[in-house]
């Protein structure tokens, strides 16, 4: 036994060799990805310079710099995914054989006990152990079998692995297998209300969405008659890429855990405080290191120093589209009750343009605000505020209702949400360290996503007030005190 026991260190000792080789390149990696994104950075300067009067040649020549960077950029992610598996491969390779030898060392040492004499081993905390039914939307049968997965197993196991290492492992990569890529979205869809709704798009680099103008009407003539000229027009908008991010204090007690109770913390907290941060930006967005929110776009009094030559014609719509439902004069204005309330949502949902939707109008409001219209519809019917209740459908005028507590009480923001651009250009990342908070005894975790959108059409949006005052315009965000 100790041959085979001498045998297997060896086997460990030149894998960790290997490991130890592997682990050096992904500093030029990280080299290379800075490299690129300098470029990146770059080219869309060079990309906001380009006009119509630029020359062909030139033009060119930074189409031809995107496509160089882009492939550069595959070619990268090609690499740095064949040396994770490789590591992967390595690493799974070592906790075998570190397996094996234990289970030889630990029979080596412990003298046999005949197995009508084996102790009973009981649980010292006789409490049964609280699990979920219900874990992401799968069954416990469904849940055992994802949690059984290799890649999945060897994916929690590299937490707890670095979640022992005494030394830190800031900005260190976990390399997420694709089964848990696919909860983590779930979560991002269930806590953000609104990914769903809007026109979503994955994208790499900079994007340009092209807007058809409106469409002419045909001309009739004599049948042998000659065909009139019909014009239409597109303008574009550009989308970038903005990062919404943030860290949470796991405890370790939680690594010590089942696997249940880690992947749970993980995932949930990630797609709580990324999608809360997205729907929030979709509408109150300042537009600066952030999207542009439909509230915010509404709320605009001047055509931006920034805006796009080639975008769609600035409309002013502050007046248009940000409305207060109220009754009574100046100085005395008054909340609008029952009919007369709904007759008020209804005149001023006629301000928003669906002709480039595809979808129904949502309704976005808080929870407070919500039981206020459902109360005000049962002066007019009972039964159909109750079904409106249920289906979470606007009373009287139909549509969606979607509640977002960060929207202030009385106040509604709605419109055809089809016509809002979301656009994901990186998708998450995770990292953790156990030294920031080390006396504490809690590890750090970071998550990462980069993120852009606004309103297309901004007039397919309208923001008013229910309850005698004025449509907020701007909220505050979390502040970001790290770059301060």
């Amino acid at each position: 036994m100790k041959l085979r026991q001498l045998i297997i260190g060896n086997k460990i000792a030149a894998l960790r060799v290997q490991l130890t080789t592997l682990r050096t390149a992904e500093d030029a990696f990280a080299t290379r990805a800075a490299a690129l994104d300098t470029r990146e950075a770059e080219l869309t300067a060079a990309l906001g310079e380009v006009t119509p009067d630029t020359a062909e040649e030139d033009r060119q020549t930074v189409e031809d710099a995107v496509t160089t960077l882009e492939t550069e950029r595959a070619a990268l992610d090609a690499e740095q995914a064949t040396h994770a598996q490789q590591v992967a491969s390595i690493e799974e390779q070592i906790r075998t054989l570190q397996q094996e030898l234990d289970d030889l060392n630990a029979r080596a040492s412990t003298p046999a006990v005949p197995t009508a004499q084996a102790p009973t081993i009981e649980r010292e905390d006789d409490s049964p152990m609280k699990t979920r039914n219900r874990f992401f939307g799968m069954t416990i049968q469904e849940r055992d079998a994802f949690l059984a997965r290799q890649e999945v197993r060897d994916f929690l196991q590299r937490v707890r692995d670095f979640g022992g290492q005494k030394r830190a492992v800031s900005g260190a990569e976990l390399n997420i297998p694709d089964t848990v890529l696919p909860i983590i979205r779930e979560n991002i869809d269930q806590y953000s209300k609104l990914i769903g709704k809007v026109a979503f798009k994955a994208i790499k680099g900079t994007a340009r969405q092209n807007v058809a103008g409106r469409v002419p009407e045909a001309v009739w003539t004599e049948m042998k008659g000659k065909i009139n000229e019909l014009g239409i027009s597109f303008s574009q908008v550009a989308v970038d890429g903005y990062k919404v991010a943030g860290y949470i204090p796991i405890s370790n007690s939680v690594l010590e855990d089942s696997d249940i109770a880690l992947a749970t913390e993980i995932l949930t907290a990630i797609g709580q405080a990324i999608g809360y941060a997205l729907d929030k930006a979709m509408v109150y967005g300042t537009g600066i290191k952030m999207p542009l929110g439909i509230v915010t776009r509404l709320a605009q009094t001047a055509k931006p120093a920034d805006y796009a030559d080639n975008a769609r014609a600035w409309e002013d719509l502050h007046t248009k589209n940000v409305l207060a439902v109220r009754g009574g004069t100046s100085g005395s204005y008054t909340e609008l009750t029952g009919i007369d309330l709904f007759k008020g949502i209804a005149k001023a949902a006629k301000a928003a343009k669906g002709k480039y939707s595809r979808g129904m109008k949502v309704w976005l409001m808080s929870e407070s605000t919500h039981q206020t219209i459902n109360i005000e519809a049962m002066s007019i019917n009972a039964a159909g505020a109750i079904v409106s209740g249920i289906n979470g459908s606007m009373p009287v005028i139909g549509g969606e209702i979607i509640e977002l507590d960060f929207i202030p009480d009385g106040e509604i923001v709605f419109g055809y949400a089809d016509e809002y651009l979301l656009v994901e250009r990186k998708g998450i990342a995770l990292a953790m360290s156990e030294h920031v908070m080390f006396l504490e005894d809690m590890t750090l975790y970071k998550g990462t996503a980069r993120y852009d959108g606004l309103p297309v059409i901004a007039e397919g949006f309208v923001a008013i007030a229910i309850d005698a005052g004025t449509p907020t315009t701007s909220v505050t965000f979390a502040t970001d005190a790290a770059n301060a």
